[in-house]
């Protein structure tokens, strides 16, 4: 494949996010890979944000951080709509720069794509196409380089890179390329640039830079991954930052009309190719790919359980007792039958037998809960509806044997069968967990697909926004994250964990008083919260008075914006429009901690935040990254 004439171009709103509120027909690529993405040396350098708390891929090193990078959508309001590090939709400023720059480029099919290095994995086609400035060197080579840089001995290429020269916050000042050299040095090529970000970051060889220093850059091939369906090939990571979006700052959705596109196709679509470059071909075209078409996506807890449910298989959910097991049970079905056999009963489980004097013979009476579950199936017969067997593991081997055969004949007492639409889900915890659990016998374990909890931070955050979790907790649990979500637990005093704090914010509305939560998290992180709630901040009132200036601001550090934006979460819908527009001078994280915080997934609230993105009801931004 070859690049020249090829339109590069930014993924769009609804191949990231789908339509309307939720993830629907976002492409199949996003839905595999998420929507975060790293960012390279070199897009840090030339004025990225790069966010110190997010990674991509699990990859928890210097390389796998994240920041935010353009849409080729506009947001309404002449601003355009971006992904923050967190993946998290937002809108900036047209005439930003800060945002890292994503390139798409398309292809006609996968047998004709040309590469270098290709690796491919499940489902998901990644290529090396082109080369380009990415990450910095170790400071010995560094150092090795510049020497031989200063005495005239090292040898130009002949190739440039070029990138806008203008600083972040100059929003009214047109693009003016500036070009980086490209050497080679026994056998690899680099660039030698001059920091230009404003904010000061460690880079990927672990030394921080200021605005100003010299850095050096190797250029390595640029790696893409490969949508068929949308057929696209998308970066792998932010390879590029400084460019300012749109020429007017008043996008209209024009893309054509942006510098943004004109720096993508004027000099970005050249500079990938490389000086000197081999290609082969990515995969033998005899070859079958996925003869069978089937899915290769990503799948969730959620996702396992929901398939499950619809195969007509129960599902065995394993994890300790804070993992909130029956929290998920229920956010799939609110109105499950729930049957806890820690406490089980024969007669609970399978129902009763009475003597009728009148006739002489036995009657065997339906148990409670099929008497309900029945109920619902008849009444909702297009429905799904879940039977519950929870701590099943804590039940006596006895109680176990009943619920086998329930489980696995569909059946109570031999007499009843369960409702057609009716679909079994177990959980319990396990042995090492729990001091009364019972190991599942061998033929009752192997009748179950098997699904292990394991609560995330972003998936607690998510549960948490949409269930009225104190704002203060919400807040601290999105600034600490695992640190403060989890405690080991000693046997002696408290320890935190997801369900602690939900009991904890229950205390907290309840009592106002945050030293009361050390009763239920122990006194080092309840000590670490109340330190947390009394960070300096601009206050709702503040806000809506105006009464701040920009060094207020620009004084508030990372804990304290969290903080801030806690606080700002609490204001009426008369006042929302004053008040988001405020945030997003504190960061475009914090306008996605707001969002969440202001509409604990209130339909209505989810409504009128989507309308002011739409409606550009947050005003301009300043500066946000």
């Amino acid at each position: 494949m070859n690049i020249d004439n090829k339109e590069v171009t930014l993924l769009n709103e609804d191949q990231v996010f789908g339509r309307y509120i939720f993830d629907i027909n976002s492409i199949d690529l996003i839905n595999n890979i998420g929507k975060r993405c790293a960012i390279t040396d070199f897009a840090i350098l030339l004025g990225g944000f790069v966010s110190d708390e997010e990674y991509v891929d699990y990859d928890y090193s210097l390389k796998g951080r994240t920041a935010a990078y353009y849409l080729s959508s506009p947001a309404g309001g002449g601003d355009v709509y971006i992904v923050t590090s967190h993946g998290t939709k937002t809108w900036d400023n047209a005439g930003d720069r800060s945002e890292g720059v994503r390139p798409v480029l398309p292809f006609s099919a996968i047998p004709n794509i040309f590469a270098s290095g290709v690796r491919g994995r499940i489902g998901l086609f990644e290529v090396e196409y082109g080369e380009y400035p990415q990450y910095v060197v170790s400071p010995s080579m560094e150092s090795e380089l510049e020497q031989t840089y200063r005495s005239g001995t090292i040898r130009k290429t002949g190739k440039t890179y070029t990138t806008d020269s203008r600083k972040w916050h100059e929003h009214a000042l047109p693009f003016k390329a500036v070009e980086h050299e490209e050497y080679e040095y026994n056998g690899k090529k680099y660039i030698r640039a001059y920091y230009r970000n404003t904010t000061a970051f460690v880079l990927s060889n672990r030394k921080k830079y200021r605005e100003g220093d010299y850095v050096w850059i190797e250029v390595s091939p640029l790696k893409w991954y490969v949508d068929k369906k949308a057929k696209i090939m998308l970066s792998k990571n932010l390879i590029a930052s400084g460019i300012r979006f749109c020429n007017d700052c008043n996008y209209d959705g024009n893309f054509k009309n942006t510098e943004m596109y004109s720096f993508l196709n004027t000099y970005l679509v050249k500079d990938m190719i490389p000086s000197e470059t081999k290609q082969i071909l990515l995969e033998n075209s005899k070859k079958v790919i996925n003869p069978y078409g089937l899915k290769f996506d990503k799948v969730s807890e959620e996702d396992i359980i929901k398939g499950a449910m619809k195969s007509n298989v129960a599902v065995f959910l394993h994890g300790a007792s804070s993992e909130g097991k029956s929290a998920r049970v229920k956010q799939i079905d609110p109105d499950c039958t729930i049957i806890y056999l820690r406490n089980a009963t024969p007669e609970s489980l399978n129902g009763k037998s009475v003597y009728n004097q009148a006739t002489g013979e036995m009657i065997d009476i339906k148990p409670t809960w099929l008497k309900k579950l029945e109920a619902k199936c008849e009444a909702e017969p297009d429905k799904l509806h879940i039977l519950f067997f929870d701590e099943l593991t804590n039940a006596l081997p006895s109680i176990q044997g009943i619920a086998f055969n329930i489980i696995l004949d569909r059946e109570v007492n031999g007499i009843w069968k369960l409702p057609e639409n009716a679909r079994i889900v177990a959980a319990g915890n396990e042995m090492k967990d729990s001091l009364s659990a019972n190991q599942l016998a061998e033929p009752l374990f192997n009748r179950f697909a098997h699904v292990y909890i394991k609560t995330t931070t972003e998936s607690w955050l998510k549960w948490a926004s949409e269930n009225h979790i104190h704002p203060a907790i919400y807040s601290y649990i999105a600034y600490r994250k695992e640190k403060v979500l989890r405690s080991k637990y000693d046997g002696e005093k408290p320890n935190a964990d997801p369900r602690k704090w939900e009991m904890a914010s229950r205390m907290l509305y309840a009592t106002g008083n945050p030293e009361m939560l050390r009763a239920l998290v122990g006194e080092y992180i309840t000590r670490e919260f109340v330190e947390f709630c009394n960070q300096q901040v601009i206050t709702l009132e503040d806000v809506i008075n105006e009464n701040y200036n920009e060094r207020d601001i620009q004084s508030l550090n990372i804990a304290s914006r969290y903080a801030t934006t806690m606080g700002l979460s609490q204001v009426d819908e008369e006042n929302m429009e004053k008040v988001r527009n405020f945030v997003t001078n504190l960061g475009a994280e914090f306008v996605a901690i707001f969002d969440s915080l202001w509409t604990h997934g209130d339909e209505s609230r989810l409504e009128l935040i989507a309308e002011a993105r739409l409606n550009n009801l947050g005003g301009k931004k300043n500066g946000k990254r």
